[in-house]
């Protein structure tokens, strides 16, 4: 029988290494960050959790004019609410991913029918809307609360894992270890620990970069593991690449596009024209019948979703 060597656990964290991480890259963060729309404070919590719901595996630059857009149209949780959720996903554009954008109407529509209209400042209030998970109840309370709480995202993760475990990349997914670790690093003080999740992310957008990380900018770089031990290259499993091209996923927003052009039903005919291969084009159209997306009606007609 062989035995398969055990995964290594992170390094000891103490209050001492901790510390020596916290102030360099608050400080770093205070005179670099981004002037972004949703960290003024007349952002508000909605802002917030609007922002945080589009910037899912999209970048700033894609996302800063519909943030702009839809607070424009939807500057509390309960105009968004009011309308139809078909109205969200045509809002969505082309920020992809749209199912964001139902769940975003259902966490607006609980927030107007549980909590008067307002984003919750607990935790666990957050966590229990619909759409909103671990990270986005984490982020919401501790961008919009300045609360204390471990907000790991794929930037921040990537920082921990350089700075702190010494390997290049991440796991694929979040592990409890990382999750331990992110606890182990918080600051005790409720603002700093808001300040530190926010800065850690900054710095793994903007320094601590996937491909390319600008080393010699980055406030911790004397005391960062991996640059200690010589830069070694990422030996875990593949990491996942996006595609996009020819896949299901560009079917279902060519599909998404006629319906968010649309002013009335759209005949299945306009939807066969988008895409040449019908088994693709249907396993798509399917898919976003199953995810709320799209609405058949009768008469092969499709709409977006009324309800």
């Amino acid at each position: 029988m062989t035995l398969m060597p055990a995964t290594p656990a992170p390094p000891a964290t103490t209050p001492q290494t901790s510390t020596l991480l916290h102030a360099p890259v608050i400080d770093w963060f205070r005179a670099h960050a981004r002037d972004l729309p949703w960290r003024w404070p007349e952002a508000g919590p909605w802002g917030v959790m609007v922002s945080e719901f589009m910037l899912q595996q999209t970048p700033v630059n894609r996302v800063l004019p519909m943030y702009e857009q839809w607070l424009a149209r939807w500057p509390r949780p309960a105009d968004l609410a009011a309308e139809a959720p078909g109205e969200a996903v045509r809002a969505w554009g082309r920020l992809g991913y749209p199912r964001r954008a139902l769940r975003l109407h259902a966490a607006a529509s609980a927030i107007t029918e549980r909590h008067g209209g307002e984003v919750p400042r607990d935790h666990a209030k957050l966590l229990a809307l619909p759409g909103v998970g671990e990270y986005t109840a984490a982020a919401v309370a501790s961008f919009a609360y300045g609360q204390r709480h471990a907000v790991l995202d794929t930037n921040v993760r990537r920082v921990f894992a350089r700075a702190v475990t010494g390997a290049q990349y991440p796991p694929n997914a979040t592990t409890a270890a990382e999750r331990r670790l992110a606890r182990a690093l918080l600051p005790d003080d409720e603002p700093v620990a808001a300040s530190w999740a926010a800065a850690t992310m900054e710095l793994g957008a903007l320094v601590c970069t996937a491909r390319t990380p600008s080393c010699a900018r980055c406030p911790i770089a004397d005391r960062c593991a991996w640059l200690a031990a010589g830069s070694p290259a990422h030996d875990g499993p593949p990491r996942r690449g996006q595609t996009y091209a020819g896949t299901d996923r560009q079917v279902r927003g060519k599909l998404l596009a006629v319906l968010r052009e649309a002013v009335s039903p759209v005949p299945q005919a306009a939807l066969d024209a988008v895409w040449h291969e019908p088994v693709q084009r249907a396993r798509a159209l399917d898919g976003l019948v199953a995810d709320g997306l799209v609405e058949p009606l009768p008469g092969g007609m499709y709409r977006l979703p009324l309800a």
